[in-house]
């Protein structure tokens, strides 16, 4: 008899019991799933409209101590 989870919290404990690599699949799965319909020549301008917005200084780039610390942050705060 197959027994459906319901919870995010059930799905999530038997997902972190999996193999980094399947994890970083199914990871990879459901952010593709979340992607916006969006067009390759938008998504090449706002990769553009970013990098000039590094260059000029107009804002800086994350460490990845401040990049992992963040992820921290928010997932303690779910």
């Amino acid at each position: 008899m197959l027994v459906l989870m319901n919870t995010a919290s059930e799905i999530h404990v038997l997902a972190m019991k999996l193999p980094q690599r399947s994890r970083l699949k199914l990871a990879s799965e459901l952010l593709r799933s979340l992607a916006p319909n969006t067009a390759p020549e938008d998504v090449l301008h706002e990769a553009i409209r970013r990098d000039s917005e590094l260059e000029s200084g107009k804002v800086t780039a994350l460490s990845e101590s401040e990049f992992w610390s963040g992820i921290a942050d928010r997932r303690n705060s779910s």
